[in-house]
């Protein structure tokens, strides 16, 4: 009788975790550790924290590529990573293992939809989704190399023997906080990178960078071609140009705090013109980046399958809002923030227009303290009913009334993808209008009660209506 996979997994967990009670011995017993208890072994060792294990585990890893994946621990998290990074062989005098180091791909980036270990192809090279392609010292460019070399005949037999230490790929997701531990993770990166003489290949996908003045030389050590991820806060204008124009494979960025004299200057349109060769941008976030009347120059050189745009605190017109509405973007904008502007205090229309395009896209909208009145959002509020995928609408610090929002819920329902809405506390719960300390708790729990009920009885139980929590 055959035992199901189920059981089978259970079993080599319940071995692993046998085996980790010895740390010695699970040390010295990984040379002769059948391949099918490796990946359990791994699991158990990362989650309880044993780095020694970690460490040996990667020095002996049987297969080509490794992955954090979806496992998370919470203490002690930059010791199991550097343990991890210990454990690579970059050299050649490093080989202890008896089969010689498999792994060439180390994957330190959290990701729920990745699994351990990639199933291994018979190819020529071997196979890893996660593999960098845009490097020129990343594994694949590097075997594309030296096959190209081979198949040519291009080798001296009178030339020094080539090294027999393949390439390793490290993959990381770096935040550079200034915080001191984050410093020392760091340094401890580049001080492996420089060890290695070459063979260790450095991927960083997503980097945050908060200051970047306070960065810049720990910046000369990444191979800023891999990055796709950037968030940056706190920069001056010609310095995100400057690391624009060697991240050209970009697909998201997100600025803030970005300091520049004027929209008409030599600064902003050299950053337009980087801006513009980013031909793989899809999410685009400016937060406290003033473009009044100015919203026209940026949608001309972004590209028209941009699917995210968040404009908070960047002082949108309800002109910008009208060339926004008339944009190639508007039609495939799948999440779009124009929280923080007060692009209602004079006419609708534009934003109404706007919601218009966007109907066969739109998924999560954010109009959050954009002054929106009752009158205002009754107006737009058709538009929106025609909004049909939308799952989330964050709509909250506007001045709006318990009726309006008793009636919008009505409208709104209809939507069946429509999973949470953010709403305003309604006018009539403050004594003073969104002034701190004037709320009264008793009316907002009325308020929530009183919406709660309305979902029950039209049979929405799966829509979450809340407000802010410091509201």
């Amino acid at each position: 009788m055959k035992m199901d996979q189920k059981a089978i997994a259970t079993l080599l967990e319940l071995a692993a975790k046998s085996l980790l009670s010895n740390e010695p011995a699970a040390i010295h017993a990984l040379e002769e550790l059948p391949r099918d208890l490796f990946v359990p072994l791994f699991i158990e060792a990362f989650l309880g924290g044993h780095k020694k294990i970690v460490k040996a585990m990667v020095k002996a890893w049987p297969f080509h590529c490794l992955h954090i994946g979806a496992l998370s621990v919470q203490e002690s998290y930059y010791e199991i990573l550097e343990a991890m990074i210990g454990g690579l062989q970059i050299l050649p005098d490093q080989n202890s293992s008896s089969w010689g180091p498999k792994l060439r791909i180390l994957d330190l980036r959290q990701d729920p939809d990745c699994g351990t270990t990639c199933s291994e192809i018979s190819t020529t090279f071997p196979f890893c989704f996660q593999s960098c392609v845009y490097s020129q010292h990343s594994i694949l460019k590097t075997e594309e190399a030296q096959h190209n070399v081979k198949c040519l005949g291009i080798v001296n037999s009178e030339s020094e023997p080539p090294s027999t230490q393949k390439p390793v790929e490290l993959l990381v997701d770096l935040s550079f906080n200034g915080t001191l531990r984050t410093k020392q993770f760091l340094s401890f990166l580049q001080s492996k990178v420089e060890q290695s003489f070459g063979s260790l290949h450095l991927c960083c996908r997503d980097l945050q960078i908060n200051k970047i003045s306070a960065h810049k030389s720990v910046l000369q050590f990444l191979d800023l071609g891999c990055i796709d991820h950037l968030e940056l806060n706190q920069a001056y204008l010609n310095e995100v140009t400057t690391l624009l124009a060697q991240m050209i494979h970009l697909n998201s960025i997100s600025l803030s705090n970005i300091s520049f004299k004027r929209c008409k200057g030599e600064d902003f349109r050299t950053f337009l013109i980087q801006l513009g060769q980013l031909h793989n941008l899809q999410e685009l976030s400016l937060a406290l980046f003033c473009l009044t009347d100015q919203l026209h120059k940026l949608l001309r050189i972004l590209p028209p399958q941009l699917d995210t745009l968040c404009l908070s605190f960047c002082g949108l017109s309800n002109r910008d809002i009208t060339v926004l509405s008339q944009s190639s973007q508007a039609s495939h904008l799948r999440l779009l923030n124009l929280s923080n502007n007060q692009i209602f205090s004079e006419v609708y229309e534009p934003f109404q227009t706007l919601l218009e395009k966007v109907s066969g896209t739109l998924q999560y909208l954010e109009i959050n303290n954009c002054l929106i009145t009752d009158s205002t959002l009754s107006a737009v509020l058709p538009a929106l009913s025609h909004c049909t995928h939308l799952r989330v609408l964050s709509f909250a610090f506007n001045p709006i009334t318990m009726p309006l929002l008793m009636g919008l819920l009505q409208h709104l329902t209809c939507l069946m993808e429509l999973k949470h809405v953010i709403y305003p506390v309604p006018v009539h719960c403050y004594e003073q209008w969104n002034f701190p300390g004037s709320l009264d708790r008793q009316k907002l729990a009325e308020v929530q009660a009183q919406l709660a009920a309305m979902l029950q009885v039209v049979e929405r139980d799966d829509m979450n209506w809340t407000t802010c929590p410091d509201q």
